[in-house]
């Protein structure tokens, strides 16, 4: 039972946004930890994230249920009612919250807005109906690592704009890739992604221009003077070759393994830039 109740919260995608939250919070902090505020935010953030994922899982059931993928899910099966996942969900959100309006309200304001745009926007509705629904629900994937940053600094600045931007395109060649090795899964549900609506030629253009952008915004934190040369070469050169990955999708003859592997790059890049980020105050040329 507590394997399944695990299952609902999506640990993966826990583990995923808790180094991005990291990247964020030391990016701010500048070489100073604060164990209380650091543990406060990382907590309350997973709890907020946990109750997204696990109101998603309750409200994507039916979907869930017409996707290889998903369809041995515990709401599917029903060894999970509606009911408990709702007030399992319920409890891990109230948690959350609170402990992030212990760090000061605009942590929890951001927070809010995540969770509103995940559960409310996308979930509901953008993802079964819009094209667009990727792109929408990649503001709530960009909240956490701004989050991290503004429960150290306590204002929303450049510097948290560009974090914000930055997830944001990050997420769309990342899902985009998703779309087009699941291709299947998401056709037979009627999901409209982009890959799906629009064809998989369509998908690549787009995910070629979004990591061109990504690099672009992300490069941006050294040039505004929140970063060092360090970041930018590291980050210049990942960039680059991500966007020779995207080229190679062209010349691609199996289009499931070009995405496969242009999505596991991009989980390697999110990694590479939030560890960049949070190391950067002990990293040569360092410009705080």
């Amino acid at each position: 039972m507590l394997r399944q109740f695990a299952a609902l919260i999506k640990p993966g995608i826990i583990f995923g946004n808790s180094i991005s939250v990291m990247g964020g919070y030391f990016l701010a902090a500048g070489g100073e930890f604060h164990p209380g505020p650091f543990v406060a935010v990382m907590i309350g953030l997973a709890l907020v994230i946990a109750s997204g994922c696990a109101f998603n899982n309750l409200i994507d059931r039916d979907i869930d249920a017409v996707m290889e993928r998903t369809r041995h899910r515990s709401l599917v099966r029903g060894s999970i009612t509606p009911a408990t996942t709702f007030g399992f969900a319920t409890v891990l959100g109230l948690a959350g919250f609170t402990l992030l309006l212990g760090i000061n309200l605009l942590t929890l304001a951001l927070a809010l807005f995540g969770f509103a745009i995940y559960v409310g926007v996308y979930s509901l509705y953008a993802k079964r109906h819009s094209v667009y629904g990727t792109l929408i629900g990649s503001l709530s994937g960009a909240v956490p690592p701004v989050v991290g940053y503004c429960a150290v600094n306590g204002q929303f600045d450049t510097g948290a704009l560009i974090l914000l931007v930055t997830f944001c395109l990050w997420q769309m060649p990342h899902s985009y890739a998703i779309a087009i090795f699941r291709f299947s899964d998401y056709q037979r549900a009627g999901i409209p992604v982009l890959a799906v609506a629009k064809g998989v030629n369509v998908a690549k253009h787009h995910m070629l221009a979004y990591t061109l952008a990504f690099t672009v915004s992300a490069l941006s934190l050294a040039v505004a003077g929140y970063t060092g040369v360090a970041y930018f070469a590291v980050v210049l050169l990942m960039g680059l070759y991500w966007l020779k990955l995207g080229l190679a999708g062209y010349r691609a003859q199996d289009n499931v393994r070009w995405a496969k592997g242009n999505f596991g790059f991009s989980i390697i890049m999110v990694c590479v830039l939030s560890l960049m980020m949070g190391i950067n105050a002990h990293l040569p040329g360092f410009l705080g």
